[in-house]
């Protein structure tokens, strides 16, 4: 029954946070229609997502911390790179990054954090869904930024996309 009323309730309480920071009026009424919402619009679109992964709620939790971290950290490596590197030491490369992953939704998160962290961002994702082109705007060594971003990232999602 529980399945039924929230197929999805990782939506849910996101449309209703969503719906509470848009309208800007913490009241029992704007909370009841974000309810409403919140709960509709996954019953309709159920259907739509029939093979959705399971998500480890602690893991993905760390997850988000450590990608926060990394954010901060990377806002002070590329400033430093930018203020304080000539242009021409800099090391840009594309990097292709072979992926484990094999969900849609785990490759979506693994290329948006890529792109979260300053110095580097997702261009493309390969037609066999086997590689992810990204650009880093310092890599001195592209073999080990590879290795540090699947061992950083793509590890950890694989624990939570399980």
């Amino acid at each position: 029954m529980t399945r039924r009323l929230l197929p999805h309730p990782g939506l849910t309480v996101l449309l209703v946070m969503l719906w509470m920071v848009m309208v800007g009026d913490p009241t029992f009424g704007v909370l009841f229609l974000g309810l409403v919402f919140g709960i509709a619009v996954p019953i309709f679109t159920a259907p739509w997502w029939p093979g959705r992964p399971r998500i480890r709620f602690l893991p993905a939790l760390a997850y988000g911390g450590l990608v926060l971290w990394d954010i901060v950290v990377a806002n002070f490596q590329v400033a430093a790179i930018i203020l304080f590197k000539r242009t021409r030491d800099l090391n840009p490369a594309w990097l292709t990054i072979p992926l484990e992953l094999a969900s849609p939704e785990a490759i979506t998160v693994f290329a948006g954090t890529i792109s979260l962290t300053p110095g580097t961002v997702s261009a493309d994702v390969s037609a066999c869904g086997r590689y992810l082109l990204v650009h880093a705007l310092h890599a001195p060594d592209p073999q080990a930024e590879i290795a540090k971003v699947k061992a950083r990232y793509e590890a950890r999602l694989k624990e939570i996309f399980r």
